[in-house]
């Protein structure tokens, strides 16, 4: 996937369009949702048309703005979005589950419109033959994920490069995803290209198959109060992994190393490809970091490539495990 020549934002600007897209998930009435029909598993809110296919539905938002609410239950569906601003909500959150199902061979969400909002909803079982399958691949446009489940996938979020575009996930759980299996390299959590923001919080990851749990080539990042549980990972890799360098935050998190590991020489990765992006500014603070009980060994707690990391304090660390590592 490649990146869009873009000029960069300014982090007040991605930070208010971040609380403006969060604020826009909730915003949505519960009467208004809940009024669908009951025949309709996919229905425009503001319209209160109901569609039997969730492509159907994408379309008749076209070049506007609109809410697509997903009725409960399984559904073997998917769709490409390439206009518009779309809130994706499920009507009773955690019931609506994409099942299986990717279009384009990407995804079960493909997006590539103006912005996108997805609360509520499950991905599972996404496979696809590139080793890719995602539940949301997100190819243009912010997009902001909150309340929702990925599982059992190649991928949970895969996005491209766009140095304008922010991710914001929130409140969502990421369980047994990631390969090494396909031959083009390893699939992971959460796979994020140059994006201008990537920020993560109140979030967790668990039972890895693979791969890192986060790996964002974004030049900025924040992931914050999150839990990082690999106890029962299988061949996975870093938990965060920062390729190309990052500023930003990581604070407040927990993280368990399992016994299962590709690699164990680290939890966090910065820089371990490049130094594209500047990393002086990252700060990894107010952590919390153990092994797995039974697992005994020594590792790294950041792992730098950069040489530039420096503002690493207020960290609880377990024994065998060092602070810092310049690599």
């Amino acid at each position: 996937m490649t990146s869009r020549p873009n000029r960069s934002p300014n982090r007040s600007t991605l930070l208010a369009a971040g609380a403006l897209a969060l604020a826009a998930v909730g915003a949505i009435p519960l009467a208004a949702v809940l009024a669908q029909e009951p025949s309709a598993p996919f229905t425009v809110v503001e319209t209160g048309q109901g569609f039997t296919s969730l492509q159907a539905a994408v379309d008749a938002v076209g070049e506007g703005s609109g809410t697509i609410a997903v009725a409960p239950g399984t559904h073997r569906q998917c769709a490409v979005q390439t206009r518009g601003q779309i809130a994706y909500l499920a009507s009773q959150p955690g019931t609506a589950v994409f099942d299986g199902v990717a279009c384009e061979g990407k995804a079960a969400l493909v997006l590539r419109g103006r912005g996108a909002e997805v609360s509520g909803l499950i991905f599972q079982n996404m496979r696809v033959a590139d080793y890719n399958g995602a539940g949301i691949r997100l190819e243009q446009g912010n997009l902001t994920v909150a309340q929702s489940w990925f599982r059992d996938s190649q991928q949970g979020i895969l996005t491209a490069g766009d140095t304008s575009a922010m991710l914001v996930v929130d409140h969502s759980t990421f369980s047994r995803l990631g390969t090494c299996e396909g031959p083009g390299g390893c699939a992971h959590s959460i796979y994020t290209g140059q994006l201008g923001l990537v920020r993560v919080s109140n979030s967790r990851f668990e039972q890895g198959r693979g791969g890192h749990y986060l790996k964002a080539r974004a030049g900025r990042v924040e992931v914050a109060s999150n839990s990082f549980d690999d106890a029962a990972g299988r061949a996975t890799n870093y938990m965060i992994d920062l390729p190309a360098g990052a500023s930003g935050q990581i604070t407040n998190n927990w993280f368990v190393q399992g016994q299962d590991k590709e690699n164990y020489s680290a939890f966090i990765a910065v820089a371990a490809e490049s130094r594209e992006n500047a990393s002086d500014g990252l700060v990894v603070a107010g952590n919390t970091a153990r092994f797995a009980p039974g697992v005994d060994r020594n590792s790294v707690f950041v792992a730098d490539w950069s040489g530039q990391v420096r503002q690493i304090a207020d960290n609880r660390l377990s024994e065998g495990l060092a602070r810092y590592e310049q690599r």
